[in-house]
């Protein structure tokens, strides 16, 4: 199963196990929505454990509880969170479809995404001295909002982003990851972190 070029911008495939019991999230015109904790491998055995947001409505085809194996075609969104006194992006997988998973599935972490660049990009390297550039990409959803959606090129294609310019419109191939961190409080106290977002594997420029 490979995502292609499609004319939806914003394509999501992930396959794995449910790590987390179903939390109440929000309530939309009366339509429930639910989270949870998705456990999806990597080819290296490193596992992303994701965050995934379904509707009470495909709750009644499919049993979901911890340790349940399920595929999910969706769409990768975001929204602010007032958090500790300030606004934080926060990712999550929304679902569109669900089913079982009943067979090994090559490329278990797919996303498609084509957006606009909304900050110039940030290059640096690492102290391994990898190549990374940083990239918050903007993707139009239907009703006039748009998801503000971090990615990280590496290599060949984060020396080509770092050039890039705010307003130019790119489509990304990849994977959706979760990555710890540490992060230090004002009072020093240091909390354990995670962050989402997008590896790039392939993208390509769309001229304007």
């Amino acid at each position: 199963m490979v995502i292609q070029y499609t004319t939806e911008n914003n394509k999501v495939m992930v396959a794995g196990r449910i790590e987390s019991p179903l939390t109440f999230g929000h309530e939309i015109y009366g339509e429930a929505f639910y989270n949870f904790i998705l456990a999806v491998p990597r080819l290296s055995e490193y596992i992303d454990f994701l965050p995934v947001t379904i509707s009470e409505r495909l709750l009644d085809s499919t049993g979901l509880s911890v340790g349940t194996e399920i595929v999910i075609n969706g769409e990768l969104r975001s929204y602010n969170k007032y958090i500790e006194g300030k606004n934080r992006l926060i990712l999550t997988i929304f679902t569109k479809d669900i089913y079982l998973k009943k067979e090994e599935i090559r490329n278990p972490n797919q996303i498609y995404l084509d957006g606009y660049i909304c900050k110039p990009p940030v290059y640096r390297t690492t102290p391994f001295q990898r190549e990374i550039a940083d990239i918050l990409l903007a993707v139009n959803r239907s009703y006039n909002k748009s998801d503000y959606i971090p990615v990280i090129t590496w290599g060949r294609n984060a020396r080509f982003s770092q050039h890039l310019s705010v307003g130019q419109r790119i489509r990304v191939w990849g994977r959706v990851q979760s990555r710890p961190y540490k992060k230090k409080l004002s009072n020093g106290e240091v909390i354990d972190r995670v962050a989402y977002e997008v590896s790039v594997s392939k993208m390509e420029v769309i001229n304007k």
